[in-house]
């Protein structure tokens, strides 16, 4: 089955050159790797699936917790690729490779606004539930976190957390853009996603890195590990001189479902990772279910987002 691409706006783009990435060399390594999936929030699709809401567990007499985590028996074979992509190439010199290229944020210099902006240049061919933009969905997530009465800093991080994934427009694939994210330089925890593919992973013949500590050292903190690179942690260095610490931990950490629900790693916390731990588990429903069909009025609400933005940024910021 012919693999749908991502496409993006070409006269949004003119005046800024797009770097590609370049791939290991394998036989899996064409262009048609960089996007396995249909779109980006296939993946948060598959999210919703291995995570759903309680409410879906506990109305639902004839499914059992078991049942909605059977994801690897249910899992669309484009979400398979992604995982396969994304396990085997995420390995340690890999994110050591997208450290030294993207965290010196030299990119580009854009504001809050224009960030937005040129995430929305980024085209999905196919997304069956909805035509909205990436903003809109952003806006979603914010507004109910509003809605719920959170504080001021909670709102703007879940109007800013998915920002990061501009990468897609600086040529990334898509399994280093999104995905759980998961420590590498240590062994593997089974209860990442698809652990078999990792079977493929470099790293997991290297006796360095195998085994339960591997690099690191026990309670050395997360801000000391190095996680699978993506959007978090690229959007973590852009915005970790402006934030309270609880609304980095949310925006770094947010994709890290082995350990935030499935609460594995907890070896290599120290205090402060366990005192952020509740922040983390709180943004994350708004994170996967607060999307809809309904269009966010953007004229109305412009004018609080316009405030809470200058309130916490400055006008530009660097990427």
């Amino acid at each position: 089955m012919p693999q749908k691409k991502t496409r993006v706006n070409p006269s949004a783009l003119k005046s800024k050159a797009i770097e590609p990435l370049k791939l290991m060399s394998t036989a899996h390594d064409t262009k048609s790797s960089h996007s396995p999936l249909a779109n980006l929030e296939e993946w948060e699709d598959f999210l919703k699936t291995r995570y759903p809401a309680p409410s879906l567990v506990g109305t639902n007499p004839d499914k059992k917790q078991e049942q909605f985590r059977d994801y690897e028996n249910t899992a669309r074979p484009t979400v398979r690729e992604f995982y396969r992509l994304n396990h085997r190439h995420q390995t340690f010199d890999f994110v050591q490779e997208k450290r030294r290229e993207f965290l010196g944020l030299q990119r580009r210099r854009m504001s809050i606004w224009e960030a937005m902006e040129f995430l929305n240049t980024l085209i999905d061919d196919s997304d069956p539930d909805t035509d909205l933009s990436q903003m809109e969905h952003l806006l979603q997530t914010a507004e109910q976190i509003r809605k719920d009465g959170h504080p001021r800093w909670f709102i703007l991080t879940g109007f800013i957390h998915d920002l990061g994934k501009i990468l897609c427009l600086f040529g990334e694939p898509q399994w280093a853009v999104v995905g759980d994210t998961f420590p590498v330089g240590a062994a593997y925890s089974d209860k990442i996603v698809f652990p078999k593919f990792f079977a493929d992973n470099p790293d997991s013949q290297n006796p360095r890195f195998t085994s339960r500590l591997g690099i690191y050292e026990e309670g050395c903190g997360l801000d000391n590990v190095q996680l699978s690179w993506g959007h978090d942690e690229y959007l973590y260095h852009v915005t970790k001189d402006y934030l309270p610490k609880e609304a980095l931990y949310m925006i770094r950490y947010h994709s890290f479902y082995p350990w935030h629900r499935e609460g594995e790693y907890s070896y290599l916390l120290n205090d402060q990772d366990r005192e952020m731990f509740k922040w983390v588990r709180a943004f994350n429903p708004y994170d996967l279910y607060t999307k809809s069909a309904e269009r966010p009025n953007f004229k109305e609400l412009r004018p609080f987002y316009d405030d809470l933005i200058n309130e916490y940024f400055p006008p530009v910021l660097k990427w």
